[in-house]
C-alpha cells in the first residue's frame, strides 16, 4: 500500500491528561481504534497505520487555554459507519454529560445533506463525527 500522504499520526497538548485519556480512550474505541502506546506523560490510540497521540501540556503552557478560533487546530472530524452510530454517540455524549454542540440544528448543523454529530473535548477541542 502506497502511504504517500496519509497522515502518520497527531500529537495533541492536553490540559489535563487523564480527564482527556477518559475521555479520548472512549470515544476512540467507539470508532475501532485500540490503544497504542502509554508513558508517563502521553497515551495513543491506533487505527490502520495511523494514530494519535494526547500529551501532557508542562506546566508553564497552561497560562492560555485552548480556542479553537485561534490559530492552529480547529476540530478533528471522523467517519462513522452510519447514520444510527452517530446517533448512538449522540446518545452516550449526551448521557455523559459531554458539551455537544449546535444541538439546535442537530444532526444537520452541517447542511441539509450533512448527518453528524458535533461535540467537544475536555479542552475544548471540537470533535465531529460524520455519517456516510
Amino acid at each position: 500500500m502506497n502511504h504517500l500522504g496519509l497522515l502518520h499520526h497527531i500529537e495533541i497538548n492536553v490540559s489535563h491528561l487523564k480527564r482527556s485519556v477518559d475521555f479520548w480512550g472512549w470515544f476512540l474505541s467507539e470508532l475501532g481504534y485500540t490503544s497504542y502506546q502509554e508513558w508517563e506523560h502521553g497515551r495513543s490510540w491506533k487505527l490502520g497505520d495511523t494514530y494519535l497521540v494526547f500529551v501532557q501540556a508542562s506546566e508553564k503552557h497552561l497560562d492560555v487555554p485552548y480556542n479553537r478560533c485561534r490559530v492552529g487546530l480547529n476540530h478533528l472530524a471522523f467517519h462513522a459507519t452510519s447514520r444510527e452510530q452517530v446517533d448512538e454517540l449522540t446518545t452516550t455524549i449526551r448521557a455523559k454529560g459531554m458539551s455537544m454542540l449546535y444541538e439546535d440544528r442537530h444532526p444537520y448543523a452541517g447542511g441539509k445533506d450533512y448527518y453528524a454529530l458535533f461535540f467537544e473535548d475536555p479542552d475544548r477541542i471540537k470533535v465531529e463525527v460524520v455519517a456516510p
